[in-house]
């Protein structure tokens, strides 16, 4: 039987999944990937616009992001962008486009970033358990629900948290391996 605060906390638990792939794509892993450059916002005529917005973003050699802008007079501002991104990662100006090599990490780096994608996961955990609590309170709240349905009702929540925590397991996991993996 559907339940409308069932189908809601999935939809809200997808939502902390896409979210969680997305922290986990700006994780660095030693190999280039365009995804790092996702959060990246260059000051464009006066406006914070993403680089994927204002600039060809490719991978090249396996090691090395090129951005190539589609305005050539945004090539400084997007210079500073990625300076001011903190990427760990210093742009090499070419006069036509922006490249990131990215280094190869060092042991001491991929246990640092091993740690950030536990932290990102966890803080995943805390939302979905959060999206349980708030339901786990509406269902107890519902004077229209008998006891045995409440408690039907609840342990269907528990089962979609369980499952959602177990997929974020299994992608920090994943994550981790491609940090740790040299």
């Amino acid at each position: 039987m559907a339940y409308p605060i069932i189908d809601s906390c999935s939809m809200k638990m997808d939502k902390v999944m896409d979210h969680l792939q997305s922290e986990l794509n700006t994780v660095r892993t030693g190999m280039a990937n365009a995804k790092l450059m996702d959060r990246v916002e260059a000051d464009y005529y006066g406006t914070p616009t993403p680089l994927n917005q204002i600039a060809g973003i490719s991978v090249s050699e396996g090691r090395t992001i090129v951005i190539k802008p589609y305005d050539p007079s945004s090539l400084k501002e997007i210079e500073r962008a990625c300076n001011e991104a903190n990427l760990g990662m210093a742009p090499q100006n070419d006069g036509t486009v922006i490249r990131l090599t990215v280094p190869q990490l060092t042991g001491e780096t991929r246990k640092e970033m091993s740690k950030k994608v536990g932290q990102i996961a966890e803080e995943s955990k805390i939302q979905i358990r959060n999206i349980r609590r708030d339901a786990m309170n509406v269902v107890k709240k519902d004077k229209e629900m008998d006891e045995d349905m409440q408690k039907d009702m609840e342990n269907e929540i528990q089962k979609l948290t369980d499952k959602y925590v177990k997929k974020i397991d299994e992608q920090a996991k994943a994550k981790e391996a491609e940090v740790l993996k040299v």
